[in-house]
């Protein structure tokens, strides 16, 4: 059975482009007979609102969406939100460690800019040039609170085929670098977490946007180091605004909160995700999100970039 999910960060409120791979991981799941499952990704908890948890929720049922599993509803593989799951995190981290596959970097962001090559992926930052990948179980552990856990990347090129870009091959160690899997102050970082979750929570398909890429050909590493097939992955192209960057605040107010209280319907933003995928032509209105499950093919997904603004909708 294909298990989806559905994993919004709560470090603001979700925006159109969100909505539309929401929608695309509902309709491939629900087409195929699958389960979803809603998990609220929050290691990165500088930037964390507290409100935002809730107001993802509520804007996924706006558009009709619904899910098996979550911090709502409960399930068999909670909690369901990455700060009350620590523990699996550190039983892991433990396993890495054991086997050599991390090990402690002083390195700041400075260091690494001044020393590393240039990024091979478009966002990315400087390869990491190994400056202390030496160490080796049972060398001395830096002071806490002044290194990370960095993962130790394998030789060689890496393979996966993706459902909407087709067959992707990277050397992430020369293209990408070891990278970090906890922040320094000890709390693991977004690379190693969600690896976590989705072999826990037995996640088969992960759709998220193609910003993206170079973070799975990290992932795939780590769960081969924990001797874990990966999921299929479908990479969708992104929602930009105006300007053709991605979207901000910088192009207007896009939330969904913010479109429910302008009276926006959710069909209307659902039809528009339909259309700008090519999965239903310019003429075709939908009622609900879930009239589109029994014509969904990822085979009609356009593989462009849409753009988008808030006016998309002024009229609804």
């Amino acid at each position: 059975m294909i298990v989806g999910r559905f994993a919004p960060s709560p470090t603001g409120a979700q925006h159109l482009g969100n909505a539309r791979t929401y929608l695309l991981a509902y309709w491939a799941a629900r087409h195929a007979e699958g389960r979803l499952i809603f998990r609220v990704e929050d290691v990165d908890s500088p930037r964390v609102k507290s409100w935002a948890v809730q107001q993802s929720l509520d804007d996924l049922r706006w558009l009709g969406l619904d899910w098996d599993e979550g911090p709502d509803i409960g399930g068999p593989r909670g909690p369901y939100q990455q700060t009350k799951r620590v523990a699996f995190y550190e039983q892991i981290l433990q396993r890495l460690r054991s086997a050599n596959r991390i090990y402690p970097c002083t390195c700041t962001r400075k260091d690494i800019e001044a020393a590393g090559s240039a990024p091979h992926f478009d966002h990315e930052p400087a390869v990491y040039p190994g400056t202390c990948s030496r160490w080796r179980v049972g060398d001395p552990v830096p002071d806490s609170g002044t290194y990370s856990w960095r993962f130790r990347l394998k030789a060689g090129p890496d393979r996966f085929n993706d459902r909407v870009l087709g067959p992707q091959i990277c050397s992430p160690m020369e293209a990408l670098g070891d990278f970090p899997v906890t922040q320094k102050s000890g709390s693991p970082s977004y690379q190693l977490a969600v690896v976590v979750d989705d072999l826990m929570m037995g996640i088969t398909e992960v759709v998220r946007g193609n910003d993206l890429i170079a973070s799975t050909f990290r992932q795939l590493q780590i769960f081969e180091a924990l001797s874990a097939k990966g999921p299929t992955y479908a990479h969708v192209p992104l929602v930009l605004g105006g300007d053709g960057r991605r979207l901000a605040k910088r192009h207007g107010d896009t939330r969904l909160a913010t479109l429910r209280e302008q009276g926006v319907k959710p069909h209307h933003v659902i039809t528009w995700a339909a259309r700008s995928a090519g999965l239903v032509p310019e003429h075709t209105t939908l009622q609900s999100a879930e009239e589109l499950i029994s014509r969904f093919q990822w085979s009609n997904l356009n593989q462009q970039e849409v753009v988008v603004c808030p006016e998309t909708f002024g009229d609804s």
